[in-house]
């Protein structure tokens, strides 16, 4: 069955790159609605913008979405990734202004939030892309890869030169909660040269040590280290799975990531689209919805941290 949010859930923060404080909404929606995001502070014109992997518009540091009058919505893959990894299919968001709030910088609030004002079930079947076809694109030294399997399964491997990161991989199946437990607790990270170079440029000025884990070297600047060793490929994979939901309902296959980000994903979700036979969307029985990422999930999986 489709699942929608009992109740509103409210949060309050500040956006990434403005730094501006925001107010965001999750609303109850229909079954079949999908998931939608509504700029309540444009009072003119459309207000409404699909949660869709064709209205991304291309950045760099976040997964940005643009309707057809040119508003938009940025750093939308942390509460993707909630609403993914906790089962909710059919949600309205409104936000009072352009950016996502960061809060701690993984999804854990957004996770936690949902869990404690509950699901309803609706009589609606679920329906997911069952890929058929390896699908990957490139560039430069990135690939990010579809293959088919029964359920979604993400791997990912990174490689940064500062030591506290390093080489790390990672490959988990998405069923059974495995979101809740392993990954919604693990925040963006970038380095302090970065840091530094985003703020004397007007970028990432709501970005601060306690919403995001910050390197330099083989030192971790923000209080009280690491939440886990491989904190950096496990948030590379939370972003993975939120930007994967871009497509519009759950994958049935594997996701591989090498040095990918959200650009390059959005591009496999585009060249997955334009492959005839590459995929065909199930209706999901008792079995196969069983695989999906939020099935099952409880607020007692929360990690401690969280």
């Amino acid at each position: 069955m489709q699942n929608t949010v009992k109740q509103s859930v409210h949060f309050t923060g500040v956006g990434l790159h403005s730094g501006a404080p925001v107010r965001m909404t999750i609303q109850p929606a229909s079954a079949d609605y999908g998931i939608w995001f509504r700029r309540t502070d444009i009072l003119i014109g459309d207000a409404m913008i699909p949660a869709r992997w064709d209205a991304v518009e291309q950045t760099a540091l976040c997964t940005r979405i643009v309707n057809a009058a040119g508003v938009s919505l940025s750093t939308i893959e942390h509460i993707m990734a909630a609403l993914a990894g906790t089962g909710v299919h059919n949600a309205l968001i409104e936000i009072d202004g352009p950016e996502v709030p960061i809060l701690d910088g993984s999804a854990a609030e957004f996770v936690r939030a949902i869990l404690e004002a509950g699901l309803v079930a609706q009589h609606a079947k679920v329906r997911a892309l069952q890929i058929l076809k390896p699908i990957t694109v490139r560039r430069g030294e990135a690939q990010a890869t579809l293959t088919p399997a029964d359920g979604l399964q993400i791997d990912f491997h990174i490689n940064f030169e500062d030591e506290a990161i390093g080489v790390q991989d990672k490959s988990l199946a998405m069923s059974n909660g495995t979101f809740v437990r392993e990954l919604c607790d693990s925040r963006t990270f970038c380095r302090k040269a970065d840091v530094d170079a985003m703020h004397a440029n007007g970028l990432a000025l709501g970005g601060s040590l306690e919403n995001a884990v910050v390197v330099d070297g083989e030192e971790v600047l923000s209080p009280g280290g690491l939440r886990h060793d491989d904190e950096a490929v496990r948030h590379k994979m939370l972003d993975a799975l939120g930007d994967l939901y871009l497509a519009g309902a759950p994958i049935l296959g594997r996701y591989t990531g090498i040095r990918a980000g959200h650009a390059l994903t959005n591009e496999l979700l585009c060249a997955l689209f334009a492959t005839p036979g590459a995929f065909r969307v199930v209706e999901c029985d008792a079995v196969t919805a069983a695989r999906l990422p939020g099935v099952g999930v409880h607020l007692a999986e929360m990690p401690a941290v969280a």
